[in-house]
């Protein structure tokens, strides 16, 4: 096994469900879980692999494959290995040694007595590369002499870690878009307004900070706050019983047995009551390994629950587009999508204050009772009596429907033919038979079939596809063996034909020199 599943601590996701879970929508990729992924996956730099599948509809599944699970981009990490291949010794190897070399040159625990010699610091000595995003000690400033360096660096500074490093763009795997302080702020109210004494940041290290603010501001404030990230940088500011390094796509603690011990106790504290976990996950990453984690983290808070609390819920806010709800919704039934819209300093998109279309598509996706959970008034939400919760104030209440049924803070409009509201800029297509955009191409027009000329379906759902394909390869396999029939006649007649000449010429070399000799 890889180096780095020697240091860190695979969870076998079996149990998280009964059976399996695949992702069986379209043509395309999909990750599988549980019992099915069968043997332990091998690992990448960022732990262990997900296995993958390809697959497409009216079609058998392709061939499995393991792939990275943090990174969807092969550009960012090339592991590729398929399911029942075999790896060579020499190629084991290899990949250890690029696993080992992937890894931060510092341990956790030396950037935590980093950190304290950098606090002992004078002002003028605190420095950072911006390059390198390192904080300095003073033997090394000769190897930065050419990099940007911030100086001075006060503790306000090393309190806001987020705000010193720059954010990670990837979208697939960091998406580092940070918090803006207006919903920071509002999750945190939210958070202490009931009641809870403990938060699990899961990729949400600004409200980590926040919170840990707060508590060195405010004695009165008891707020505890342990983050789970993936970007190891947090540890040059954070100590191990703050911090933990953690990939989230397959519940991976880099830290190995001992990080995961101090994620144990901490929810655990208090016979697991008073605790919430937050997480904010990159909207490019996968909803399935993404729910099989936060369903291993629960399991683990559960281990201190008591029987007859066996029914209880570990509260949660994940935080997550809209338009994912019905994919959430699959893995946690009992959660509900609040209105509030979730806004980021560093996103040029979802920021607060804007309307239509342009609005913050992030929502709060959460188990708690949407009756306990309270908008802020000033920001234009209100309170439906009739659905016992806060909404936008475009999210108008429809008798028919009897809900607020708006999703992207427009008000929408009822479709009695679709038996439900759909977007205002929705028409209904009678071709369609449900609400579509204006102008769009209907879906009978383009699932005429190319094998069998059918209407109601496309070629990849044909039912005579299998049929087809089997004529179809044959009929190209007869077509390949005649023309490379064709070619070896060709090339053969050719070889006889230079062959037969080459003799010709030989032997009147050979009578002439005779001759000459005769003469």
């Amino acid at each position: 096994m890889a180096a780095s599943a020697e240091r860190g601590l695979a969870i076998d996701m079996g149990d998280a469900a009964a059976g399996s879970e695949r992702t069986l929508r379209g043509s395309g990729v999909a990750v599988v879980l549980g019992q099915e992924a069968g043997r332990p996956a091998p690992c990448c730099p960022h732990g262990p692999t997900l296995l993958f599948v390809k697959i497409s509809q009216g079609k058998e599944e392709g061939r499995r494959f393991y792939a990275c699970s943090a990174c969807r981009d092969r550009k960012d990490c090339n592991f590729f290995q398929w399911e029942n291949e075999k790896v060579l010794e020499g190629r084991l190897s290899a990949r250890e040694g690029v696993n080992r070399s992937c890894q931060p040159s510092l341990s956790h625990r030396q950037n935590v007595e980093r950190f304290k010699q950098f606090g002992l610091l004078p002002l003028s000595k605190r420095k950072f590369c911006q390059e390198c995003q390192q904080l300095l000690l003073p033997m090394e400033w000769g190897k930065h002499s050419g990099h940007q360096i911030l100086s001075d660096l006060s503790i306000a500074h090393l309190q806001r870690p987020s705000q010193l490093l720059c954010p990670l763009k990837n979208k697939k795997t960091n998406a580092q878009y940070l918090f803006a302080d207006r919903s920071c702020q509002f999750l945190l109210d939210l958070i202490i307004a009931l009641g809870f004494k403990r938060v699990l940041c899961v990729g949400t290290p600004r409200l980590h900070e926040l919170i840990r603010l707060k508590a060195s501001r405010e004695q009165e404030s008891s707020v505890k706050s342990l983050l789970l990230d993936i970007d190891f940088r947090y540890s040059q500011f954070y100590t191990e019983e703050d911090f933990c390094h953690y990939n989230m796509f397959n519940h991976y603690f880099f830290g190995g047995e001992a990080a995961h011990e101090i994620c144990r106790k901490f929810l655990h504290q208090e016979k697991g009551e008073g605790v919430i976990l937050v997480t904010d996950p990159p909207f490019g990453g996968l909803v399935e390994p993404l729910a099989f984690s936060f369903k291993k983290l629960i399991a683990t808070w559960r281990e201190i629950q008591e029987e007859d609390h066996s029914s209880k819920e570990l509260p949660i806010f994940w935080i997550f587009p809209y338009f994912f709800e019905s994919r959430i919704l699959e893995f946690f039934p009992s959660f509900s999508m609040m209105d509030y819209q979730v806004d980021y300093d560093n996103h040029a998109l979802y920021k607060h204050g804007k309307t239509g279309r342009k609005q913050s598509p992030v929502r709060i996706f959460t188990n708690i009772s949407p009756s306990m959970i309270v908008l802020p008034v000033e920001e234009g939400y209100r309170f439906c009596s009739v659905c016992q919760r806060y909404v936008s104030s475009g999210n108008q209440h429809c008798e028919i429907c009897n809900s607020c049924t708006s999703k992207d803070g427009r008000r929408w409009k009822h479709c009695f033919l679709c038996k439900k509201c759909v977007k205002p800029s929705w028409i209904h297509c009678n071709t369609c038979n449900r609400c579509v955009l204006q102008g769009h191409t209907c879906e009978s027009a383009k699932a005429v079939c190319f094998i069998c000329s059918g209407a109601g379906h496309k070629r990849s759902t044909c039912p005579n596809l299998s049929v087809t394909e089997r004529a179809g390869k044959a009929d190209r396999n007869h077509r390949l063996k005649k023309n490379k029939k064709i070619k070896m006649d060709i090339v053969k007649r050719s070889y006889v034909k230079h062959a037969t000449f080459s003799r010709k010429k030989i032997k009147n070399k050979k009578k002439k020199n005779k001759n000459t000799l005769a003469c």
